[in-house]
This record gives C-alpha cells, structure tokens and sequence, in this order.
C-alpha cells in the first residue's frame, strides 16, 4: 500500500484534491450508477418509489429530510449514505474539529496553518468517522448542538473574547462529513433558529461570540409525516431549507415484506435441528401485519413497523423449536396452533385506538383468523374439498395441538378421505411439513364456517 501524505505540503505536493462533501458523495454516485454497483444494499422494496427520489437529491447537492412512521428504514438509510463518502479523507492533525487542509474554519485550524505551513500534520480520516446522528429531543441545547464556551480552557488563562476558548458540539465535530437528526420536529423552536443560523447564515453566536462556521456537511434529517406538517412543530424557513422531503413507506408486496423479515430475523442456534417454514406461514406472518396497517382499531398515526413481522417471525420459531424439544424431533416447521404464541411480540409493537380493557386481545385474535383466511383463499380451491367436508359431516373428528408430534399426525392423513390430496398444494415431503399443512387446511375450513372448531387444554378438535 502505498503510504498516505502526512503533511500539508506532501499533500499538495501529490496532487490530491479536497472536494466539499456533497461533491465528493455525487462523485461517487455518479460511478457507482454508471458501473451498476449496489448503492443501497440490505434496503428492500424502495427500488422504484425511494431510492431513485434519494439518487436525484444527492445528484442535485441537496440536503434531505425523510418523512415516514416507525419501522420504514429511515435510519438505515441515512447509515448506508456513509458509503458513497470516500474510505478515506485528509484532515488537519492536532486541531479539534475535521478540518480541510487546505481551507480550514476554525480559528484553531487557521493559526495552525499560518504558523506551520506546508509542515502542518494532516491524519487520514475513515469514512465511518465521518457520520454523526443525533435523537431530537426537547433538552437539547445549542451547546449540544453548536458549542459552548470552555471553562477548563478559560482557567487555563485564555481571554473569554478569545475564540480559542470555544468548545465545539456535535455538528462541527462532523465538519467534512454527514450528520443526521432524527425526529426533527422534536428540537425547540430556538434551537431550530440556531441549527438554521449554522447552515444557511454560516454564523452563530456563543456567550457573545458570533462565530462564523462555513460548515461542510450533507445535513440529512428524520420526521414523522404528522409531526411536520402540523403548524408550529418546525420553523417554516427550516422546513424550507431542506431542498428534499421524500416519503418512505411500508412494504407495499406481501414478497417485500418476507424478504425483509427473512433478512432482519435473528439467525438462532437450533443446534443440529432442521428449520423449514412453509411458505404459507411465512404468507401469515407478514398478512398479519399488513391487516394491522389497515386496521381502524389500530393507531395508524403512529404506524405498524416491519418490526412487527420481524419479532413474529422469531416468536413462530421459537415456539416451533420448543415443540420440538418437549416432543422429541429433529425438524422445526411452525404450524397455524403456533400463530398464538406471537401476540406477546404482536402486542408490544402496535398501538390501538381507544377501547374497553380485553378488546385488544380480541382485535389480535381476529387479525390472525382474518390472515389465515386470506391465504388460505389464494392457496386453496375451496371448491374442490367438498368431498373432505362431507367426510367430516358423516361424523369424523380430528384432535391436534401445537404440542402433538408430527408423527400422530400421520394417523390424520389415511382417516380422512381425500386429505392427503387437499393439502397437495402446500405440503412439503417430510412428516413436519404435512402436519403443518394439514393444520393449515382444517383451519380455513373453520374459518369458513366448514367446520367446527373446540379448543381445550391446548388442543383443538375439528369436526362437522
């Protein structure tokens, strides 16, 4: 490797030029698009409606803010942006902000370079460096965000009319790089001013200092759609200096959604234990959420995020491996007598509208027979198991639980009539796969009032 410029004038010597941030991100942008290389990856279901909108804004320099509820990916999207800066990028050394070699704003740095000149130190700065995020809340100050005279500094002898007294917050502290806020509209009005004084005016006043601060930075910020648009949560000449307001959105494809949650799940250690999960619980899971995001019982202001999918996805395992453990199996498979053991991790990631106590578990309950019902209907004909509900009709009765082995569930298979050609189209070759199925076909013919269905002590019988 060959090895970096250590001084300002070794670095002017080589020839490297130092680009303002939005240019330098544009720069690697434009590559990457015209060598067809992944800009965003692990990013699923915004290739046509989000990531374009991004791509124009950073092509056009602008800084951005994304409106969006909870569980949209905003973050990660504003992480993944540290990828397009360069891995590397020269700073002045011994100074207490990044600062450009060649044309540094603090006065720490200037009086570096008059007094040191070409032999100024310049350290090599890692794109990983160069990222800073803050929460909004209504406690920050100006001091957090900007600076705040020194006190160690003024005891040390400095003059309180000496800049070099100064302390520096977090947005100078990303000077060369991106800086993220989230939840914008949570920051008070008067640090609103100061924030837009920084970026827009280029000065700020400290304790009576007015500190000029030609900060180099891509400001990229976070909002709920609700918070920023109602009057009074976000000065309007702020609002106005964001020169993109794009809007995430939820997976709008059932497939989007499963990838997510498939790539977001914790990778568990089952040990030797086989793990398949038929596509159609894989279809449940993520129907379930894509309900409650329709749902007029649940609070659609604050949102249903893929977090919900994700948490019960890993519930459904979880309580599949159990059964495996207490039955003695080698093979995970989830079955619909599982889906009740997600709505602890249901619960936890949705907010109802107003209701009378025990109506929440009431509205879970429903959402989960409403996604087994929908698909149901688009992986079964109904009407092609009319002889199997007759079956059922002239007496037959079947007992299952999410604590019965599969094997039991062989007897199932040769004591219905028609079954094993009923649950064809969903079933897999192993004995796990087809109890699954089979728990999967019973239960859309109860929900559609085919059979019926008596639950107790963990077990659930179906009859005509």
């Amino acid at each position: 490797m060959t090895t970096r410029p250590s001084t300002v004038g070794e670095f002017r010597t080589a020839g490297y030029e130092v680009l303002p941030v939005k240019q330098e991100i544009r720069r690697n942008l434009i590559q990457r698009i015209a060598n067809h290389e992944p800009l965003f990856p692990g990013i699923l279901g915004y290739e046509d409606s989000v990531l374009p909108q991004i791509q124009n804004a950073l092509l056009s320099g602008q800084d951005i803010i994304l409106l969006g509820e909870r569980g949209q990916a905003k973050s990660r999207i504003i992480r993944a942006l540290c990828h397009l800066l360069d891995e590397w990028t020269p700073v002045l050394d011994n100074v207490e902000i990044p600062e450009n070699p060649f044309a540094p704003i603090s006065a720490e740095g200037r009086r570096l370079l008059e007094e040191l000149g070409d032999d100024a130190p310049i350290r090599w700065l890692h794109r990983d460096e160069r990222y800073g995020e803050k929460l909004a809340t209504p406690d920050i100050t100006i001091a957090d965000l900007i600076g705040e005279v020194d006190p160690i500094k003024v005891a040390e002898g400095r003059y309180l009319s000496d800049e070099l007294t100064l302390h520096f917050g977090l947005l100078p502290r990303v000077n060369r790089g991106i800086f993220a806020i989230n939840e914008l509209p949570d920051l008070a009005e008067r640090i609103q001013v100061g924030l837009l004084n920084v970026l827009e005016e280029r000065d700020i006043q400290i304790r009576g200092h007015r500190v000029r601060l030609p900060l180099d930075l891509l400001l990229v910020a976070t909002a709920n759609p609700e918070d920023y648009t109602n009057r009074g949560r976000i000065i309007t000449p702020l609002k106005d200096r964001y020169g993109a307001q794009i809007r995430t959105h939820y997976p709008e494809e059932l497939a989007q959604e499963i990838s997510i949650m498939e790539q977001e799940a914790a990778q568990l250690d089952m040990a030797d234990y086989r793990v398949h999960v038929p596509p159609f619980m894989k279809e449940i899971v993520a129907e379930i959420t894509h309900l409650a995001r329709r749902s007029p019982d649940v609070n659609q202001r604050s949102g249903v995020s893929v977090r919900a999918s994700v948490a019960n996805y890993e519930a459904l395992l979880a309580n599949a491996f159990r059964r495996a453990l207490r039955v003695g199996e080698t093979e995970v498979v989830p079955r619909v007598s599982d889906l009740p053991f997600i709505l602890p991790s249901l619960q936890g990631k949705i907010e109802f509208e107003a209701m009378d106590m025990g109506q929440e578990e009431r509205v879970m309950a429903r959402l989960l027979q409403m996604a087994i019902k929908t698909v149901f209907d688009r992986k079964i004909n109904i009407r092609e198991l009319d002889d199997l509900v007759l079956a059922f009709a002239d007496g037959l009765s079947v007992e299952i639980g999410e604590s019965v082995s599969s094997a039991n569930y062989v007897g199932i298979l040769e004591k219905v009539p028609g079954l094993t050609e009923a649950i064809a189209p969903v079933a897999g070759e192993s004995e796990a796969s087809r109890a699954a199925a089979i728990e999967f076909l019973l239960e859309g013919l109860h929900l559609h009032k085919m059979l019926n269905k008596y639950s107790a002590a963990g077990r659930q019988a179906y009859r005509g």
